[in-house]
């Protein structure tokens, strides 16, 4: 596959006097941005359509905004005891822990999860931004690539720690992929026939924890819960299933990935912003095909639906 991508950027970049310089410096760049990418355009909507059946399209964003915790956490503790720690790997502790939190408390109150959400969210970037400002303003020219993303700055190191992530993610959700479907359709007869709910719910937010930490470095902490839920969103107006939803959405989000940092490379604007405006177009674009559909009389399915056989296999 990194062939291929080498081949493709070749190809499109734009010609700057002393080819073989210009592409040198560029490609390895390019290629880490790339792969990054599209995993992230794999695990999001991966996750994002169990989110979104389950009403739960904002933990990403109150999850991020904990990510920028973490990482002000790690700059801080960089800057003032020189530590040397990665922020990527305190804004993954930092992320999980908030999970978890976001489900103790829904369980502890029996508040609803959008009010657990609302708390950890603004408990997580008012404990950031304090950092930033205790340190005089010093961190915040690091915290701005963090906030909005820079795909011209992910590092190799990153990129391992994400490949790390995808596979922690993918491996998991194909394990308790029955279990997981079985949760977010019916809790209730879950809990019947065994499953601990509490635990999957738990599993569920973990994920979407990693999630965000690794879309993160091109996302941003701004942008990063679009990825979870806009691909889903356009998947759902023409499919008739889960996995038919699930399968789609992967696909709408590699074409927002790849279309959006070709068009980042070219303009020079950043990627987490363009992916997430090329995503929303792709959005528009699948409304206007479910409606189309709908007018010719084919049936396409709601947010939540799921087929008979799906159900029937997630609760053996």
């Amino acid at each position: 596959m990194l062939t291929w991508t080498r081949i493709l950027l070749f190809l499109s970049l734009p010609c700057c006097g002393t080819h073989r310089g210009c592409y040198s410096d560029i490609l390895p760049t390019a290629t880490i941005g790339i792969l990054v990418g599209l995993c992230v355009g794999v695990m999001a909507p991966l996750i994002g359509t169990f989110l979104v059946h389950r009403q739960l399209a904002l933990i990403g964003d109150a999850l991020a905004h904990t990510a920028f915790a973490g990482v002000a956490i790690g700059l801080f503790l960089n800057a003032v005891l020189n530590l040397g720690v990665s922020p990527y790997l305190t804004a993954i502790v930092v992320t999980m822990v908030a999970a978890l939190l976001i489900e103790l408390i829904s369980e502890a109150t029996d508040a609803y999860n959008d009010v657990s959400m609302a708390i950890v969210l603004s408990t997580g970037f008012a404990f950031g931004t304090v950092l930033v400002s205790i340190n005089a303003g010093g961190l915040a020219v690091e915290v701005n690539r963090y906030l909005f993303g820079n795909l011209s700055t992910v590092s190799a190191e990153n990129a391992a720690l994400l490949l790390v992530l995808f596979g922690v993610i993918v491996a998991t959700v194909a394990l308790t992929r029955n279990q997981l479907l079985y949760v977010t359709f019916d809790e209730t007869a879950a809990a019947v026939s065994g499953l601990s709910v509490s635990w999957y719910n738990r599993v569920m937010v973990m994920l979407t924890a990693l999630v965000v930490v690794g879309a993160m470095q091109i996302m941003g902490v701004i942008l990063v819960a679009a990825m979870l839920v806009v691909p889903v969103a356009g998947a759902a107006q023409f499919s008739r299933s889960f996995t038919q939803s699930l399968l789609v959405s992967v696909v709408l989000a590699e074409l927002a990935v790849l279309i959006g940092i070709a068009v980042s490379y070219y303009g020079g604007a950043t990627a987490g912003g363009v992916v997430v405006l090329v995503a929303v177009a792709i959005y528009v674009v699948s409304v206007v095909i479910g409606k189309l559909q709908s007018a010719a009389g084919e049936t396409t399915s709601e947010l939540g639906s799921i087929t008979t056989e799906e159900t029937q296999t997630s609760s053996d």
